[in-house]
């Protein structure tokens, strides 16, 4: 029962095939059940009031699908566009080194 997988029901927005959820100030990319690992971005600040609010600080984490306290690579940017860009570079490498 420990093993067995759960899924979310619903439609995701699909990146790359890949999923792309975001909760609150938590945006997942990548597939938690067929993935070695996954990008986390934390937003952690704003700048702006009300509509023209946009992210300022943001944590980048690729982390172990298994065990998502295992951190493989932590990294910040002051902005959304930035640490996907970084992110996705750091999932992809991290991801041909687990085929490999």
């Amino acid at each position: 029962m420990a093993d067995e997988k759960k899924l979310v029901e619903g439609e995701y927005l699909m990146y790359q095939g890949k999923p792309l959820v975001r909760e609150g100030d938590t945006i997942i990319y990548g597939d938690l059940n067929h993935d070695a690992c996954v990008l986390c971005l934390d937003i952690m600040g704003y700048t702006g009031e009300g509509d023209d609010r946009v992210p300022s600080k943001v944590l980048i984490q690729v982390v172990d699908a298994k065990d998502p306290n295992k951190i493989i690579k932590q990294g910040d940017k002051k902005s959304l566009h930035d640490a996907f860009t970084l992110g996705l570079t750091w999932l992809e490498i991290e991801l041909k080194k687990a085929q490999a």
